[in-house]
């Protein structure tokens, strides 16, 4: 758990920074900055992109997977567990950015965090081999990615850390389950998969194209069957 610990720790800490200090920093440094953010997410996307192994179900995988979330209209419940976080710290008088918080970047944070490729496998390693690698290497950047969002979002990035943990906990806890069942080609399909979202993640972030990030977050599901029924299945009869 304590890759696990960290990452979490790393937005917690993160968001209360940004939101205590970040509007002293100049305007156009976090605007700069947040874009700069959006092309690591979309660097990391394509990093993992490349160690796809079978396109055809990878690709599958994300257009059924994006169709499923906006099928269930998974994106706009995230928006509306967002609106209710706003009302709700604005009854407590914490704040959370006003009448300006920005629903689509609170949006575009909480699929970052918490349903990144990155995040899911390495708490997938971590539970099954202790290998924390992974999530160290991505506390370190969310720690300083939350403090931007912090910028705009107000402590309600913090709060991001609730279903993090809660998410990566259970994946940690699973890890055993599901990790025999995998082989190395279903998890290199599993990453190239996340690397989709994250190069759409970081499309959102530096504001070139709003994506439905949220609604891709079923492919992460359906990524390993699919390829794991392409190999066994379709390949053999090409």
């Amino acid at each position: 758990m304590t890759g696990i610990i960290c990452n979490v720790l790393a937005v917690a800490l993160g968001g209360l920074a940004g939101a205590l200090f970040g509007q002293r920093l100049p305007a156009h440094f976090r605007t700069g900055l947040n874009s700069i953010f959006g092309i690591c997410a979309m660097g990391m996307g394509v990093s993992s992109i490349t160690l796809m192994e079978n396109m055809p179900a990878v690709i599958m995988a994300v257009i059924l997977g994006t169709s499923v979330g906006l099928l269930i209209h998974l994106g706009d419940r995230i928006t509306a567990s967002g609106k209710l976080l706003q009302n709700a710290m604005e009854k407590r008088g914490i704040g959370s950015g006003g009448s300006g918080f920005d629903i689509s970047l609170f949006v575009t944070a909480v699929v970052l965090f918490c349903s990144s490729g990155t995040g899911i496998y390495g708490s997938l390693d971590a539970g099954m081999t202790g290998n924390y690698t992974i999530l160290m290497s991505k506390s370190v950047l969310d720690f300083f990615t939350a403090m931007i969002f912090a910028c705009s979002l107000g402590i309600a990035t913090s709060v991001i850390a609730i279903p993090q943990l809660v998410i990566f906990t259970g994946l940690f806890l699973l890890a055993k389950l599901i990790y025999p069942l995998t082989t190395p080609t279903m998890i290199n399909d599993f990453k190239a998969c996340g690397g989709f979202i994250l190069l759409a993640t970081g499309l959102r972030i530096a504001k070139i194209k709003e994506f439905p990030i949220a609604d891709m977050i079923p492919a992460m599901i359906l990524v390993m069957p699919i390829s794991a029924l392409w190999v066994n299945c379709i390949v053999p009869m090409l």
